[in-house]
C-alpha cells in the first residue's frame, strides 16, 4: 500500500492532521492500535471505566496487549498493566482520550509559552521557553473552538485572552456548586468565568446539545454532544474519500531507506501479520509515551538510538499535571447530579504567585460517582468500611464539592520514557520503561494552590475542608506531554516550531509530546490547535 501520508493515532493531534491532509487533496492512511467501539460496547459501567482506572475496562488500552515498567521514585521497579497505577495510559480507541474526555477547551495563557523568561530556570530543571508564543498559535486556536466545536463565554474569557471572535456556543447553565463558589470568589474579590467545554450547549454541526447526563468524563457521550475527533475532524477526513481508518492497527516502527530518508511504517495487525505501508509524510500522534517510544524503536545507521534521538532528547521531560486539590463540607447540598459537573473557574493563581513557579487553573469537579466519591472524597477521619462509612456517604454524597485544578509542571530531564531491555508486548515490541519524577518546584506549587482551593471553599462556605499534601512523583496520564518538545536548537529539542523532526524533511510529531510546557490548565485544545497549525504549514510546503 503506498499513500501521500501515513497518520499514527486518531485523537486530539491525529484526528486534526487527517482531516486538513485529506481535505488538502491527499491520500491518508490512518492507524489507529485501539478498536473502532460503539457506545453501547464502551459501556457505563461504574466500576469499569476510565476514569476509574482499578479494573480493567473496555475503552483501551486492551489488557492483554501488553504492560510497560513503572519506576517509582523511591527507584522500585513494577511491571504494570493498562488499568493500574503506574502505568500512566490514555485511552486507546478511535478518537483517542476525546472520546471519553472532560473536554475542558482551555487555550493556554500567554505565560505559558514563555515560562523560563517569566521566573527563571530553577536548578536541575528543563524549564524552557516554547519557539512560539500566544499570538502565533492564536488563529489555531480559533480554528479549532468552531470546527470541532466548544461552549463558552466570550466577554469573561476576552479578560484573559486576545481573542478575534467569540465561541460558537454559549457557555452550560450553572449549577448549585458553581453558584456557591461564584459568591465565595465575590466574597474574595476573585475574578470567575464559565469552564469553556467541547460540547454543545445547543445543538451545532449537525449534533444534539448536551442532554446534562452525569456520565460524561470517562464515558462516551450517548448523544454525541460530546465533540471529539471520532465526530467532527475524523469524520469529515472520511467522508472525502481521500482518507483510510485502520483500527487495531499497532504502529511498530518508521521505515526508512539505507540514507536514512523516511519511507513509511510497519504495522503489526491483531493476528499478528506484519505490514508496511509506503508514505511520502509520516505523522506521528500516538500520545507522548507512545509516540516517543516509537522513533525510540526506529534506528538507523544513522541515528542508532531512534530517530531524532542522535542528542538523548526523545523521551525525556515527560510530563502531565501535578493536580492540587481541596474538598469541602458544606452545610446544604450542592451536587444535583448533572453532567457534565464542572462549571466555573478562576484563573487567578495561574501565573505571578508569591514564592512559587507557575501556577493553576482551579476549578469544581466533574460529576462524581458513588464509588469515585468512596475511592477519594472522604475526610480522613471517615471509616473506609463499615456502617460508619456507608452513614457518611448516605448523609454528604452531595454536600461534599472538590475544588482543583492541573498544576504546571517544572519539567526534569530525568522524568523519562525508554524502552525497556527486557518486557516486550504481545508482539514482541520493546513497552515502554517510564522512570524519574517531576521537579520539586512543581510540589511546592501545587501545595500553593491546594491553599487556594481551600480558601474559596471556605469563603463560599464550607464547615470543613481537607486535602492530601502533594508529593514528588511523575504525573504522565491522560495530559502526557513534553517527550518530543518542540525548540529551535535540535541539541535541547526533537522537532521545530512546526512539529517536523529535527533532520527529517518528512517526519512530523503532532500530539502533546511537542509540548515545552504544559499550561496552568487542560492541554487538549492546545494539542488540536498546534495540529491544525502544522497540517496546514505542511500543506502549504508540499
Amino acid at each position: 500500500m503506498r499513500v501521500d501520508a501515513v497518520v499514527i493515532g486518531s485523537g486530539a493531534g491525529g484526528g486534526v492532521a487527517a482531516a486538513v491532509l485529506a481535505e488538502a487533496g491527499k491520500q491518508v492512511v490512518v492507524l489507529e492500535r485501539g478498536r473502532d467501539l460503539t457506545y453501547e460496547q464502551i459501556g457505563r459501567d461504574h466500576l469499569r471505566n476510565h476514569r476509574i482506572t482499578r479494573y480493567p475496562h473496555r475503552s483501551g488500552p486492551d489488557y492483554e496487549d501488553g504492560p510497560r515498567v513503572f519506576v517509582d521514585a523511591a527507584g522500585h521497579e513494577h511491571v504494570v498493566r493498562a488499568h493500574e497505577p503506574g502505568f500512566h495510559g490514555n485511552a486507546t480507541l478511535v478518537g483517542g482520550g476525546t472520546r471519553l474526555y472532560g473536554a475542558q477547551a482551555w487555550r493556554f495563557l500567554p505565560a505559558d509559552f514563555a515560562m523560563a523568561s517569566t521566573y527563571g530556570v530553577p536548578a536541575g530543571s528543563s524549564l524552557a521557553d516554547w519557539p512560539i508564543g500566544y499570538d502565533d498559535l492564536a488563529p489555531s486556536y480559533e480554528r479549532a473552538e468552531w470546527e470541532i466545536g466548544v461552549c463558552g463565554d466570550h466577554q469573561a474569557s476576552s479578560r484573559h485572552w486576545t481573542r478575534a471572535k467569540p465561541y460558537p456556543m454559549p457557555p452550560l447553565p450553572e449549577g448549585p456548586q458553581g453558584r456557591a463558589l461564584r459568591g465565595g470568589a465575590a466574597a474574595l474579590g476573585w475574578d470567575v468565568l464559565p469552564v469553556p467545554l467541547l460540547i454543545n450547549s445547543v445543538p451545532y454541526a449537525g449534533r444534539p446539545a448536551c442532554t446534562r447526563c452525569r456520565h460524561c468524563v470517562g464515558f462516551a457521550c450517548q448523544v454525541e454532544a460530546k465533540n471529539g475527533t471520532h465526530n467532527t475532524v475524523l469524520s469529515r477526513a472520511l467522508a472525502t474519500g481521500r482518507a483510510r481508518l485502520l483500527p487495531e492497527a499497532v504502529a511498530e516502527r518508521v521505515e526508512c531507506d539505507p540514507a536514512g530518508r523516511v519511507t513509511g511504517v510497519r504495522w503489526v495487525d491483531r493476528s499478528g501479520a506484519r505490514h508496511v505501508v509506503e508514505a511520502e509524510v509520516v505523522v506521528c500522534a500516538a500520545g507522548a509515551i507512545e509516540t516517543a517510544r516509537l522513533l525510540q524503536n526506529s534506528p538507523t545507521r544513522r541515528e542508532p538510538y531512534g530517530l531524532g534521538n542522535n542528542h538523548d532528547q526523545v523521551g525525556r521531560h515527560v510530563q502531565g499535571h501535578a493536580y492540587a486539590w481541596a474538598l469541602g463540607e458544606m452545610p446544604e447540598p450542592v451536587y444535583d447530579g448533572l453532567g457534565p459537573g464542572v462549571s466555573l473557574a478562576t484563573l487567578d493563581f495561574a501565573h505571578h504567585n508569591d514564592g512559587v513557579v507557575g501556577g493553576a487553573m482551579l476549578a469544581d469537579e466533574f460529576t462524581v460517582l458513588p464509588i469515585a466519591f468512596w475511592a477519594g472524597n472522604l475526610p480522613p477521619d471517615v471509616p473506609r468500611w463499615g456502617m460508619e462509612n456507608k452513614r457518611y456517604i448516605r448523609e454528604n454524597y452531595r454536600r461534599v464539592m472538590r475544588v482543583g485544578g492541573p498544576v504546571q509542571e517544572i519539567p526534569s530531564p530525568h522524568a523519562r520514557t525508554r524502552l525497556d531491555r527486557h518486557v516486550r508486548d504481545r508482539w514482541g515490541i520493546p513497552v515502554a520503561r517510564l522512570s524519574g519524577t517531576t521537579h520539586p518546584e512543581t510540589v511546592r506549587t501545587a501545595s500553593y494552590i491546594a491553599g487556594r482551593a481551600r480558601e474559596w471553599l471556605l469563603a463560599s462556605g464550607a464547615r470543613r475542608t481537607w486535602t492530601e499534601p502533594a508529593r514528588l512523583a511523575l504525573y504522565a496520564g491522560q495530559h502526557q506531554s513534553g517527550t518530543c518538545r518542540m525548540g529551535d536548537d535540535e541539541r535541547t529539542s526533537v522537532v521545530d516550531r512546526w512539529g517536523r523532526v529535527h533532520g527529517h524533511d518528512n517526519l512530523y510529531v503532532m500530539d502533546a509530546s511537542v509540548h515545552v510546557t504544559n499550561g496552568a490548565v487542560n492541554p487538549v485544545l492546545t494539542i488540536m490547535a498546534l495540529a491544525f497549525r502544522a497540517a496546514e504549514r505542511l500543506c502549504a510546503t508540499w
